[in-house]
């Protein structure tokens, strides 16, 4: 059994930020709790919505077959993102004076990473961080990497619909790989 993320994050942030203004709070990787992982080794890897990238413990990685596939140094939840915040602000410090287009679309590239990597520590930065995250996902960057996505696009998130499609989605939905579908 292993942690999962869900995409409802929101419900949990918004009823723990009253409590926690001004401090950083560490919810739980295990958020709602323990499942059984069909996957093993590189697949577990390669998959955002359990990959805890360096933090799993010895015993996940012996049971998951993940041992070797890793560094053997354990990174916890919390080292994790800070590391992540201190390569977001190394970032921002190292494109100061470049065109705002630039740096927008570079901040949202390292947003989009971590998203397609790790979706749990993707979701947490985004919660305790909206203020300065909220314009990288949402306008006016969005628009910007609206217009350069051909150029942007790394791999499949999600389903693509185009009115190309028209009396087509139906059939088009068959073609997702789960059996359950959630939606953002």
């Amino acid at each position: 059994m292993m942690w999962r993320n869900i995409a409802s994050f929101s419900k949990v942030a918004a009823a723990s930020a009253a409590r926690t203004r001004g401090s950083r709070r560490w919810l739980s990787t295990a958020i709602p709790g323990p499942c059984i992982v069909h996957k093993r080794g590189s697949d577990i890897l390669h998959d955002p919505w359990f990959n805890k990238d360096t933090g799993f413990p010895l015993t996940e990685r012996d049971r998951l077959g993940l041992r070797g596939l890793l560094p053997p140094r354990i990174i916890s939840f919390e080292q994790q993102y800070d590391r992540f915040i201190e390569s977001f602000r190394s970032l921002e410090r190292n494109t100061k004076g470049q065109p705002d287009n630039v740096v927008s679309l570079a901040k949202w590239r390292i947003l989009n990473r971590l998203h397609d990597r790790n979706e749990t520590l993707y979701y947490r930065v985004l919660i305790d961080n909206i203020k300065d995250f909220a314009p990288i996902i949402y306008t006016p960057t969005v628009g910007l990497v609206c217009q350069n996505y051909s150029g942007l696009y790394r791999r499949p998130r999600g389903m693509y619909f185009s009115a190309k499609d028209k009396g087509e989605m139906m059939s088009m939905i068959y073609n997702w790989p789960a059996h359950q579908v959630d939606m953002i």
